[in-house]
């Protein structure tokens, strides 16, 4: 008989949406460029962990989570600064009317989405695997409720994410980015708040707009 306890069920289900529903908005900005493959590859750094978190339990705590962290940040960098260059040339062409031009798409931004799918699940592994010697069944279900909650979640707000101008939507993509980019630079030298990442998003999204839509 499975006899689950109601805090740690709440506990694993709470940090799972936190942790995963973050790599699930970085997802769902990536698809703007990278289409539904994006999805994949997030959720196969995601599945990976969370296989292993059960597999192996506290052995997943000695991955080396910095490194990964360098790794992420670095592709986030990158691919942030570049769609911030192709909104401004987003907006260059609608102010000419120019109709919209195919941009090829590299492989590294999928790599981009992995790395996030697997940040983000480490993260969550660590309270993870904190709760699973105390109930395996409550973790286990708790986690799973999350995961779907997320999945459910995405699912209704792609079709939101579609209706928004091409310009407009590399802004946000590039702001969030770039804001996970730098706290997780920062997370690699002190313990951060996941609330930093609101006023970085802010602001990036500010100052990319600004950059983009310039005279």
């Amino acid at each position: 008989m499975v006899f689950l306890d109601p805090g740690i069920f709440l506990a694993a289900m709470g940090i799972t949406l936190l942790e995963i529903s973050e790599a699930s908005a970085v997802g769902l900005a990536i698809s703007a460029e990278g289409g539904n493959k994006a999805f994949l590859y997030v959720a196969l750094g995601v599945l990976i962990v969370l296989v292993i978190t059960f597999a192996v339990g506290q052995q997943i705590s000695r991955l080396p989570i910095l490194y990964v962290r360098l790794v992420a940040g670095i592709l986030l960098l990158y691919f942030g600064l570049r769609l911030a260059r192709s909104a401004r040339r987003a907006v260059i062409r609608g102010r000419n009317s120019v109709g919209p031009k195919e941009e090829s798409i590299e492989k590294g931004v999928f790599y981009t989405a992995f790395s996030v799918g697997l940040v983000e699940a480490f993260e969550a592994a660590i309270v993870l695997v904190a709760l699973i010697p105390n109930n395996f069944d409550s973790t286990l279900y708790g986690m799973s409720l999350g995961l779907l909650i997320v999945v459910v979640g995405t699912v209704v707000l792609k079709s939101q994410v579609r209706k928004i101008k091409q310009a407009n939507m590399k802004v946000v993509v590039s702001a969030l980015l770039l804001a996970f980019s730098v706290f997780w630079f920062g997370e690699a030298v002190t313990v951060l708040s996941d609330l930093w990442l609101i006023p970085l998003f802010i602001l990036f999204g500010v100052a990319i707009y600004l950059f983009a839509h310039r005279k």
